[in-house]
Formats: structure tokens, C-alpha cells, sequence
């Protein structure tokens, strides 16, 4: 990866830092500073990097406990574990309320930054005010995709304390209007102003280039067009889809929108997945699916050692069945094993008086997933050292090397996007957008030009069969390419079915956990305990239209 935007993050947090008196006295004489004296750009940090990059608490328990494991790529439940991988599938109101708040307390920082760049504001520039509608639009399409209605035509209106739930058709309609009224705004325009009018500083995403901010403002057009597509009423998906198809979309690296990993900030300012990985020991640490090393390995996939490291391995210790479950969950153990190729042995030993199974099989040698949402029965067959974890790059504590960034639009989903329009008949050649996003897809990641052109000569990068199972194949790379932005992994599948070990669920009581939504797929998260105590009315207008306040309720664009 290249660290282009490390300069612009710190400079925009030395800024930010310089600045604290002239924002004390904003807070005490709004009109006591001029535009000489400060700009709206010190306001954009903070909501660019509070998006995707909140501090650590609503990060563990947002992207990490939900976003990433209902995208079925990372697992809990493994002997040694805080928890068995049942945890999010079963409601927890503390995990649910950090993601929730954090969503929805986010609105303050964006609507700060649009109501000073807004015409009459205290720092008015319509170029900045643009990308701050971008921005808009980013926030909205996470918030309502993860909760489903949620507060937007009166959220942030100083005259509304107790804002109405919007329905998700009306949102992503809104967004879009704002969408093209910020690309219809930046035009030509390639920077918000000079001096302190240009954002390029403080803007973490592009160092301030307008064009880019205008192509990803029509990627996330096309993402929310091919979304709604076929929802219910979605009239207006097809307009969105074909007019995105026909201005400029990402399509380089360097267009890609990233949020490169602060080394600065503290984890109680700006998390990263490390501020969990090395804090709390084992106990927190989590493990790569079996779905995705099993798709990875048997397609000779070169992103698999970018994504994880080999199963650790060595002689394991695990108990001796007891019971039928417990058969079942050691019988898991051992298939799964042979599903990645190991050559292992196993033994009936006794440990301090206790029968146990001994099972010995080679150290760091292969990648093994783990099967996920497996229940306290399986948890303690699941020996940690079976399973693969996350390559060092996503889990690096900070200051201590480079980490991986926050995905925020891709040029691969860009390609992905532009494939599955091409298959559902708004034009292009499917087959050579499918292959440039996988092309892209592995450059994020470093793979060399030569394995990635071996890749794609082989039979999973090229589109074949029906057109329902050519969308699959690009629906399941680009769940692929979405790993580390669960939230957005866990849209794919619920919007597509794909991958179907993922969106079918699980059905065996004895080793799987059902959670509370009899083991189905998560559709959504509930919503927060602090907004059904202070707009419980609102809130109850929308569970009438949308259905029970539950995690196993489709959204309005669901498959």
C-alpha cells in the first residue's frame, strides 16, 4: 500500500491542534472569527476519519463484533475466546447500542461542516459544501443499510427535537438528489479555493481533488442505483443506474477512497483493528472464516496470504467426547481439516487424570478458516491453533509499522458494479469489468502483476454459465475484495444471497449457534436503547411499516 494520505492526516491534526483557542472562542462568539482567520476545512477531519475509523469502543463493537462477522469473514468461538461465535446473532443491547450511537451521534460532525460551508454560513463555499454532501451520502448509505428507516429529511434541524424515521426508499432517493447536486456544484473545479478555501490539507480521502470527489460521489450513486434495483417502488434505480454508467466512476488506485490508518491519534480518538488485537490477549483475538480461506485456497488465490497467516498448528489438546454433540463437534474439527488438506494424526491420551484427543498436524503450513457462529458445545473443540488469523498487516498495533486502511469505495467494487449492470442489461462487456475488478481487487492488496495475470487465466475469473450464475461470481468476488469493510460485505450478501454458506445460515442445533433468530441470516441490527427512550414515538411509526424491532427483518432492498 502506499501511504499518500499519511501527510495530509497529520498535517490536518496539527492544524486542527493549532486551532483549539479559535474554536473555543467560535463556541463563545460564533461571529468573533473571520474567514481570514480560520476555515471550514478544520471541521472535515474529524467526520472523515469518525466514519469509518471511530474510537475504540464503538469499533470493536460495531465493525468488528457485527459488521465483519455477519459478512461472515472473521470468527469468534474458538477455545480461549471472550466469547463463542454466537455473540451478535444473539442481541446484546450493549454491543448494539456503541454501534448505534456512533451512527447516529455522527450527524453532529457532518452537519457542523455543511451548515458553516452552506451559503450564509460562517465559512460559505459551495466546493467545500459539495464534498461535505459526499460525505453525507457515504454516512446515510452506511446508517440505513446497517439499521434500515432511520432519521434523515429532519435529523440535525435545530426546531425538531424528535426527528421521524425516514423509509429507506425515501433516503436513498434523498441521498442521491444530494449526490448530484454536489457533483452538479464541483462541475470542472479541480480544488475548493486557494489559502485556507482549499480543503487539500485537511481532506484525508483526496488531498482535496474535486474530480475524485466527483467520481466517488457517482460510484456511490451506482452502488445505491444496483441496490435498490428491484426493491419495491424503486423507480428511480434505473435512471440513477444508467446515468452513473455514463459519467466518470473510480477506476484507478489513485482513485480509489481509502482511509490510510492514523499512527497518531489515540485509540480512544481513532481505532484500528491492532487497538483490540494486542490490548486484551487472546481472549478478544479473532480468526479468518472457513468460507473465505476455503474459496481463497482452492481457487489458488493469491490474495491468501496477503488476507491470513497459516493455521499455527502443532500437537493440539482437545477433550473426549462425552456425548453425541460433542462427537459432532470434534467430527467438525477433523472434516474441516481435511477439507484444507491436512495430513494430521490423532490419539486417545490422558491429561492430569482426564481422557483427551491428541491431534498432531504441521506447524504454519496450511490456511484453515473457521467455521463460523459455532455454539459453547463446539467452542471447546475449537482449538485456536486450527484456525488462520489475519495477516499481520490488518491486526498491526500502531506506531509499529504499516496497517492496512479503512476501505471506503474501491476501484475494484467500481469494476464489480459496472459488471453486474452489464448482466442486468444496462450495457458493457461483463466478462472485462469482472476482470479488471479482480484485477484491482488484488493490486489493493500488493499481489504481483504476475500471479494476478496467472489468476486470471484460470476458470473463476472468467464469467460463464446462466446470467443468475455469472452474478453470482461477481457478487462472491466482490464480497472478496470487501474484506476488512464487513459492513459493506454483509450488504453484498444480503443483497445478492451471496456467498450461499454464508446467506443460508446454519441449521444444526448441536454444534451451531442459533441466536435468537433461529439461526437464520442477520437481515439488520436492532436499534439503539437511547433512541427508544428519547423518540420512542417516531421510532414506533417506523417498526409499523418496517416490521419488528428484530434482527432477522429484511430491508427494504434485501434479496
Amino acid at each position: 500500500m502506499k501511504a499518500i494520505y499519511n501527510k495530509a492526516l497529520t498535517l490536518g491534526l496539527i492544524v486542527l491542534a493549532s486551532c483549539t483557542s479559535d474554536f473555543d472562542d467560535m463556541n463563545k462568539k460564533p461571529g468573533a472569527v473571520t474567514a481570514d482567520q480560520a476555515s471550514g476545512r478544520y471541521f472535515l477531519t474529524n467526520p472523515q476519519f469518525k466514519l469509518f475509523a471511530p474510537d475504540r469502543y464503538p469499533y470493536w463493537r460495531g465493525p468488528l463484533v457485527h459488521g465483519d462477522r455477519y459478512a461472515g469473514h472473521f470468527c469468534f468461538g474458538f477455545d480461549g475466546s471472550w466469547w463463542t461465535d454466537e455473540l451478535g446473532y444473539s442481541y446484546d443491547g450493549a454491543y448494539t447500542d456503541a454501534t448505534w450511537d456512533w451512527q447516529a451521534g455522527y450527524l453532529r460532525g457532518i452537519d457542523t461542516y455543511l451548515d458553516l460551508t452552506a451559503a450564509g454560513g460562517e465559512f460559505e463555499n459551495d466546493k467545500m459544501h459539495a464534498v461535505g454532501l459526499i460525505l453525507k451520502g457515504l454516512y446515510y448509505q452506511k446508517f440505513t443499510d446497517i439499521f434500515g428507516e432511520v432519521p434523515y429529511s429532519e435529523a440535525g434541524n435545530p426546531d425538531v427535537l424528535s426527528p421521524k424515521f425516514d423509509t429507506q426508499k425515501d433516503i436513498y432517493q434523498g441521498v442521491i438528489a444530494e449526490l448530484n447536486q454536489a457533483m452538479a456544484t464541483i462541475g470542472d473545479a479541480t480544488a475548493t479555493g486557494e489559502a485556507l478555501e482549499d480543503l487539500g490539507p485537511n481532506d484525508l480521502y483526496y488531498g482535496g481533488d474535486l474530480q475524485k470527489w466527483k467520481k466517488l460521489a457517482n460510484t456511490l450513486k451506482l452502488r445505491m442505483g444496483l441496490r435498490a434495483y428491484g426493491a419495491s417502488g424503486a423507480d428511480f434505480a434505473s435512471t440513477a443506474i444508467t446515468e452513473a454508467l455514463a459519467s466518470p466512476l473510480i477506476e484507478t488506485q489513485e482513485e480509489s477512497a481509502l482511509l490510510i490508518k492514523d499512527q497518531v491519534i489515540s485509540q480512544w480518538g481513532s481505532a484500528a483493528y491492532g487497538d483490540v488485537w494486542h490490548n486484551f490477549g487472546l481472549g478478544s483475538n479473532w480468526t479468518v472464516s472457513k468460507t473465505l480461506i476455503d474459496m481463497l485456497r482452492d481457487n489458488a488465490d493469491p490474495r491468501l496470504e496477503k488476507y491470513a497467516t497459516p493455521a499455527e498448528g502443532g500437537t493440539l489438546i482437545l477433550p473426549k467426547p462425552a456425548d453425541a454433540a460433542e462427537q459432532k463437534a470434534l467430527d467438525l474439527m477433523l472434516s474441516n481439516l481435511d477439507d484444507a488438506g491436512v495430513v494430521y494424526s490423532t490419539a486417545d491420551v490422558v491429561v492430569e487424570g482426564e481422557d483427551k484427543v491428541e491431534i498432531t498436524m504441521p506447524e504454519n503450513t496450511h490456511y484453515i478458516g473457521q467455521p463460523s457462529r459455532l455454539n459453547l458445545t463446539s467452542y471447546y473443540f475449537a482449538n485456536y491453533n486450527f484456525f488462520s488469523k489475519p495477516a499481520e498487516i490488518i491486526t498491526r498495533a500502531k506506531n509499529s509499522g504499516e496497517i492496512f486502511p479503512e476501505l471506503i469505495l474501491t476501484a475494484a467494487e467500481a469494476y464489480f458494479l459496472r459488471a453486474e449492470a452489464a448482466l442486468k442489461g444496462f450495457g458493457g462487456d461483463a466478462n472485462t469489468l469482472y476482470q479488471e475488478g479482480i484485477r484491482q481487487a488484488m493490486l489493493l492488496w500488493d499481489v504481483e502483476e504476475e500471479d494476478i495475470t496467472t489468476f486470471l487465466g484460470t476458470a473463476p475469473a472468467t464469467l460463464a454459465g446462466t446470467n443468475d450464475e455469472m452474478l453470482e461470481q461477481v457478487s462472491i468476488q466482490r464480497w472478496i475484495a470487501s474484506y476488512t469493510d464487513g459492513f459493506e460485505a454483509w450488504s453484498v450478501v444480503r443483497k445478492s444471497g451471496y456467498p450461499t454458506d454464508v446467506a443460508d445460515g446454519v441449521d444444526d442445533p448441536d454444534i451451531y449457534g442459533f441466536g435468537e433468530i433461529n439461526g437464520v441470516y442477520p437481515q439488520r441490527m436492532r436499534y439503539g436503547s437511547n433512541e427508544k427512550n428519547t423518540n420512542g414515538a417516531n421510532l414506533q411509526d417506523a417498526l409499523t411499516r418496517q416490521g419488528p424491532d428484530q434482527q432477522d427483518i429484511e430491508l427494504w432492498w434485501a434479496k
